[in-house]
């Protein structure tokens, strides 16, 4: 079976996987296609901007330009934009989502002409997704297909009996709702002197938050990350409506974080309650359940432990099967 995989953002292929400039959609493309071509029946092909045709662990990296030279495929699979389709026709399409994207927006980004004329599934990346996707935009069906961290999370030796300094960490996007956090933090930082928050760059840090023990973390390579996260206490993510898998989160839980969250967009599907973390209701409960945490060791250790008995339950392997059973149905 031939699959092309279509994108459209940054140059880059998989040997960028660990690069900083290297996001979540572009994360999911590569270990996507990487674990899909371990399939000797199946032949992937990507075609975004990258600026070097190469073929790496079996999967061809060409330039979106370059397309028109290449065969009918049997699936061709657009990331986030159904103007990549173009004229080409395949036996399969589908359009993979990374947002909810409401029928304002999508008319536009000038989607609605392609989506019409190539008759897209819509791939979603979890239940609040599916949820939300407008029918509007998700008239030819939508599938659900949930993701995964990278191996080199799930496969990281950790002590999980170990209780780690007071040292919480927030790792996604500042726009995911980091003024919440950091309003929260007031409150935490209050009862728990002794604690520090690390964020994302960039922030513009004001001497309150250096009060409050507020630091910028060095965004890295992927190593960096994980030392980062292996070596917090608590990740404080309080989510947000545009968050349709947060690989942050999961990412965190891979590595046995527990996370303490408002379960905003799809935050509350990365946490169990009271099992490996919290879902507040509101700011006062978030704030609660922070200072529990960071505070109680052996509901600490009881949550590590859960963590860890899940560890590795769902990798890229799973979600390469999942996407080919959605093909081939």
């Amino acid at each position: 079976m031939l699959i092309y995989f279509l994108e459209q953002s940054i140059p880059f292929n998989s040997s960028d996987l660990d690069d900083t400039k290297i996001a979540g959609t572009e994360k999911t493309l590569i270990n996507i296609t990487t674990e899909l071509a371990k399939n000797d029946n199946l032949i992937i092909k990507v075609f975004n901007e990258t600026l070097v045709k190469k073929k790496i662990n079996n999967v061809e990296w060409c330039n979106l330009s370059d397309l028109i030279k290449y065969p009918e495929p049997d699936v061709m699979i657009a990331f986030s934009d159904a103007n990549l389709f173009r004229n080409f026709n395949a036996k399969r399409k589908f359009l993979w989502s990374h947002s909810v994207q409401n029928f304002e927006k999508f008319i536009r980004k000038k989607q609605l002409v392609s989506y019409i004329k190539h008759k897209p599934i819509l791939i979603l990346e979890g239940e609040y997704h599916f949820k939300n996707r407008s029918l509007i935009t998700s008239f030819f069906g939508k599938k659900i297909v949930k993701l995964a961290a990278d191996y080199e999370f799930i496969n990281e030796e950790i002590d999980i009996n170990t209780i780690p300094e007071k040292k919480c960490i927030f790792t996604t996007r500042a726009d995911r709702n980091l003024n919440i956090l950091l309003k929260s933090w007031k409150e935490i930082y209050s009862l728990n002197k002794d604690a520090s928050l690390f964020v994302n760059p960039p922030l513009n840090l004001t001497s309150e938050m250096s009060n409050q023990n507020v630091k910028i973390r060095n965004k890295g390579n992927k190593k960096d990350l994980i030392n980062d996260l292996i070596s917090s206490k608590l990740m404080l993510i309080p989510g947000h409506k545009g968050e349709v898998f947060c690989l942050a989160a999961e990412e965190a839980r891979a590595l046995c974080l527990p996370i303490v969250t408002l379960g905003y967009g799809s935050l509350y599907e990365r946490v169990e309650h009271n099992v490996t973390g919290y879902i507040a209701k509101n700011i006062t409960e978030f704030v609660y359940y922070s200072h529990k945490l960071l505070n109680d060791d052996d509901l600490y250790k009881k949550f590590r432990k859960n963590l860890y008995s899940s560890r590795n339950a769902r990798n890229f392997s799973h979600v390469a099967k999942d996407l080919l059973d959605i093909i081939n149905n």
